[in-house]
């Protein structure tokens, strides 16, 4: 499933650079589906978050295909990124989203 960032946030961006789809962003940026994948959508999306920084869902893993564990859970000092409950997807779904998202066979 595809992880969210609560209110929990401090704002602090430690996570942005761990993740490996480039799923994460500021409060108030937008967003597209090209930033950090193969595909060739670089079409503005509005931002999922005005105040703390977000996840996409559609672009988050959990770190399926590059690392054992998500990486931006492990590095956010005050644990506020969770699992979403409105995105629940298996480890197989998980593999796949990073195949599509990465253009591996």
């Amino acid at each position: 499933m595809a992880l969210f960032i609560n209110e929990d946030c401090i704002n602090c961006g430690a996570c942005v650079a761990e993740c490996p789809n480039t799923a994460i962003y500021e409060p108030g940026e937008e967003w597209n589906m090209a930033d950090g994948t193969c595909l060739d959508d670089d079409a503005a999306q509005e931002p999922l978050s005005d105040e703390f920084y977000y996840i996409v869902p559609d672009k988050c893993t959990e770190c399926v295909g590059f690392f054992d564990e998500p990486q931006c859970v492990a590095v956010c000092p005050v644990d506020a990124i969770d699992k979403s409950p409105d995105h629940d997807e298996s480890a197989d779904e998980l593999m796949a989203k990073y195949k599509k998202l990465h253009c591996v066979d």
